[in-house]
């Protein structure tokens, strides 16, 4: 399955083995090299606390392109629980989505087959914002102080 990474550092990562919730809560841990932690949409992940920081990435499920419980996981995970790692959405991922995906704290697109460049249109389509996000990008409020003081 194809993953697009959005931005150049995840690409360098490499592969690494997933282990689902329900095997990490009956006891599996990771040992030696990468790992990646499903967690399916319907789960609180402020109860994971500390524990998601062992594993060098996190894969969140879209069942439908119409839920977006993903989406506030990834937020919680990037400003609630300073998850510094890969962020990965699976499933239902739809180009007109990507931008959105990767404001609340995503990281990677598991794409599968389809082409990448309508993801990458969907990525540039704007290049300010106004609301803050998990991407850090400075929101335009921001940006016109910032330019008020190199005045």
């Amino acid at each position: 399955m194809a993953t697009l990474h959005l931005n150049k550092a995840g690409a360098e990562g490499g592969a690494e083995a997933e282990v689902t919730l329900a095997a990490w809560r009956e006891g599996a841990r990771p040992e030696a090299g990468r790992f990646a932690l499903v967690i399916p949409n319907t789960e609180d992940v402020r109860a994971l606390g500390e524990a998601v920081a062992a594993f060098d990435a996190v894969i969140l499920e879209f069942p439908d392109f119409r839920d977006g419980r993903a989406y506030s996981q990834a937020r919680l995970l990037r400003e609630r629980l300073g998850f510094a790692g890969e962020i990965r959405a699976r499933g239902a991922v739809l180009p007109d989505q990507a931008l959105f995906m990767a404001r609340s704290g995503f990281t990677a697109l598991e794409i599968g087959e389809r082409d990448a460049a309508p993801f990458e249109d969907a990525l540039s389509a704007f290049s300010v914002f106004y609301q803050p996000a998990a991407d850090a990008v400075l929101p335009a409020h921001g940006l016109r102080a910032r330019l008020r003081e190199a005045a």
